[in-house]
């Protein structure tokens, strides 16, 4: 059997022997957006491809096999369209898109998956579709965001900012890593702005509130790209690879939640 953990270079006998074996399939669900005048729309998923590849690596080696999915590349990301350059579904489509792709992993013999997100404007519709996906019938699906679960080695290695924000130190220094010939460095000393702080999950602040990125910043970008690097880049990219496959090899990850009394557990939802 291939060690192999792209699943689309893999046979389907090939993903049959590891989905019998106990691997984990590795879905990374991301977006095709604007990034600001110096970044090319592939950002997201790029990135969360990346970072999927990279820790299921790592956790194969550690002894917990895992297979990845090539990446969503599509999420939900309205509140971009005004720049162009980006493509964007609904809520519904997305929930349908993510939950046929967790049920065929299923038909295909895999127990675990592991949703990897890295995009903030799908945080939110994760935090509903991830539970749906643990009501198909055998299957236990976990999930994150990439810089949520990396939040403390992020923030030791950032020199500007705490976390990520759009286009920014973070996400520019990444892709100087990945593809510096697709990072515009001549345009660079634009690459700065944007209006009030983002959380940590992408909000501005507690109360919800549907807003445009144009209300945010006039060039797509939130943060300052100007002290991004190559190194910081592949230094964010290991630290995130290491808490993916941390997440993945925890025990605790695929612990099934205790059932209400009275039943309920992993009934299918109408």
């Amino acid at each position: 059997m291939s060690n192999d953990v792209e699943w689309a270079r893999l046979t389907a006998p090939e993903l049959r022997a590891a989905a019998e074996a106990g691997a984990v399939a590795v879905l990374p669900v991301a977006a095709l957006e604007q990034h600001g005048p110096h970044l090319p729309t592939m950002v997201d998923f790029r990135l969360c491809g990346e970072v999927a590849r990279r820790g299921a690596t790592l956790a194969t080696a550690q002894g917990t096999r895992s297979v990845v999915l090539p990446p969503i590349w599509t999420g939900m990301s309205d509140h971009h369209l005004p720049f162009g350059g980006t493509a964007s579904l609904s809520f519904d489509a997305f929930r349908v898109s993510l939950l046929g792709v967790a049920a065929a992993v299923r038909v295909s013999g895999f127990k675990k998956m592991f949703v990897l997100n890295g995009h903030g404007g799908n945080v939110a519709a994760l935090s509903i579709i991830i539970p749906e996906m643990s009501a198909i019938a055998g299957l236990r699906a976990a999930g994150g965001t990439y810089w949520l679960l990396a939040e403390a080695p992020f923030r030791e290695i950032l020199e500007d900012q705490p976390g990520v924000r759009h286009a920014c130190e973070a996400e520019t220094s990444m892709m100087l890593a990945l593809e510096p010939a697709l990072v515009r460095q001549d345009l660079l000393h634009e690459a700065h702005g944007g209006g009030a702080p983002m959380g940590s999950a992408g909000l501005a602040d507690p109360v919800i509130v549907a807003r445009s990125f144009v209300e945010r910043t006039q060039n797509g970008v939130i943060g300052d790209a100007r002290r991004a690097t190559a190194a910081k880049g592949e230094r964010l990219l290991e630290a995130a690879a290491k808490t993916l496959a941390d997440a993945i090899t925890a025990q605790s990850t695929w612990v099934a939640a205790t059932p209400p009394p009275g039943g309920g557990g992993n009934k299918p939802r109408a």
